[in-house]
């Protein structure tokens, strides 16, 4: 009787929240896919873990260590049906190291998929969710990155909802909509709670339930599925796009394909834009800032996904932003930066330009110069929508540097590809020029 009342709370409210209050903000840390992808060792992992304290990193707020796919042997155990630690790789198993790792301060991230192989072709956990979360709790885990790769024919569903995404990759626009490759529409009444990727993810999140140990459960199912609708439900995140790739187009795609998911963020649940490509590919510092402002103030987790060994200092300043770390950290204020001045048109190359969001140091405004050029940008204080008419005490978000008591608005140039961040504190000045103290709100 007990259990069932258990289940039916679940049901009824976001379930993962019951658990200890795990994953009420953003996941900070780093992941081993983009720097190591399969030669992923546990050298490799414990000398992230040591770079994060090194750097600073674990004291700005970046604690958990995520081993990605390539992790585990071909074969489960014959016996048990458990999944095995490849031990050419991890030498001491995947608890010897998450051990290591929690010695340091830092916490333990492990891979799978809700199919029947990862995208690697390594065994993985449909059908088999309770055995593995026993066995992560076992090893000691405390976050659980689950994939969407391997998924049989019986369990996959004839209607996936369209997300938009311009490199075609699953679906195909059509007279200004779009449907996926098999050309299944999906009715606009249709319940994606009754569909067989809602039932995949669900299993695995009842059998985390199940263990005593409190695990972070992130879904990495690339937004299909009517996930918006679900997600929070079943996870703590839940990702809402294609994979990123460190190219400055790609970023700006998936800023604006995320800018629509914005209203199902909240504290225990949140859309996910994947991991930081901060350090990698051909971005310059600007698109570094802009990439890692705007997946901030999303309030996305933040993953970095490079060789800690090889960061730059000026990278390094970017990933310990504290204005843009607080916003997106912020444990009274749940909600995401939000577009304005924009009409809400889905554009993959132009996304929303103006966002703002309030946070308990006062109001964040992000601009951003999509251009080839720099570019001046204004925003006056009545268009955005936490603020309204007067004066006010406003900060360089970058550099720290006070603006002084700015009256109406600001001008200011945004260089190429870049983001200016300003925090908008307390009021200054009335309306009327009297002087108003800065406790004034």
């Amino acid at each position: 009787m007990i259990r069932l009342l258990f289940t039916l709370l679940i049901e009824a409210a976001s379930a993962m929240s019951l658990i200890n209050g795990v994953g009420k903000l953003p996941t900070l840390g780093w992941n081993s896919w983009n720097a190591f992808e399969c030669s992923i060792t546990e050298s490799q992992v414990l000398s992230a873990a040591q770079n994060l304290i090194d750097l600073g990193l674990k004291d700005a707020g970046y604690t958990y260590v995520n081993i990605d796919d390539c992790w585990n042997d071909r074969s489960r155990d014959p016996t048990t049906h458990r999944l095995q630690p490849d031990l050419g790789k991890f030498p001491d198993g995947i608890k010897g190291i998450a051990s290591r790792v929690h010695n340091m301060g830092l916490k333990m991230g492990i891979y799978s998929s809700a199919g029947k192989t990862t995208c690697k072709k390594l065994p993985a956990s449909l059908g088999y969710e309770l055995i593995d979360a026993e066995t992560w709790a076992e090893w000691q885990i405390d976050y659980l990155k689950l994939d969407d790769c391997g998924v049989p024919r019986e369990w996959k569903d004839d209607c996936l909802a369209c997300v938009p995404d311009s490199r075609k990759t699953h679906y195909v626009y059509m007279n200004g909509t779009c449907k996926n490759l098999a050309g299944n529409w999906c009715p606009s009444d249709y319940d994606f709670r009754r569909s067989k990727t809602y039932q995949r993810y669900k299993a695995m999140r009842d059998a985390i339930l199940a263990q005593s140990r409190p695990m972070i459960y992130s879904i990495c199912n690339k937004g299909k599925g009517g996930i918006p609708g679900w997600g929070n439900e079943i996870g703590h995140s839940w990702r809402s796009t294609e994979d990123i790739d460190p190219e400055w187009s790609r970023i700006l795609e998936i800023i604006n394909q995320n800018s629509f998911y914005m209203n199902h963020v909240n504290f225990y649940g949140r859309p996910d834009a994947d991991m930081l490509e901060i350090g990698n590919g051909d971005l310059t510092l600007a698109e570094s800032r802009s990439h890692f402002a705007f997946w901030a103030a999303m309030k996305s987790p933040l993953l970095i996904g490079t060789d800690l060994s090889q960061l730059s200092q000026e990278h390094i300043r970017i990933l310990k932003n504290d204005v843009l770390l607080a916003f997106n950290q912020d444990d009274v204020y749940e909600g995401p930066a939000m577009p304005f001045k924009w009409d809400w048109t889905f554009s993959p190359t132009n996304p929303a330009e103006f966002w703002s969001g309030q946070f308990q140091r006062g109001i964040l405004i992000l601009l951003l110069n999509v251009e080839f050029a720099p570019r001046n940008m204004s925003v006056n204080w009545e268009e955005v929508p936490q603020l309204g008419d007067g004066s006010y005490w406003v900060t360089d978000g970058w550099t720290g540097e006070s603006l002084g008591c700015l009256s109406d608005g600001i001008a200011v140039e945004v260089e190429t590809h870049d983001t200016r961040i300003l925090l908008v504190g307390n009021r200054c000045w009335s309306s009327e020029g009297r002087y108003r103290p800065m406790w004034w709100k």
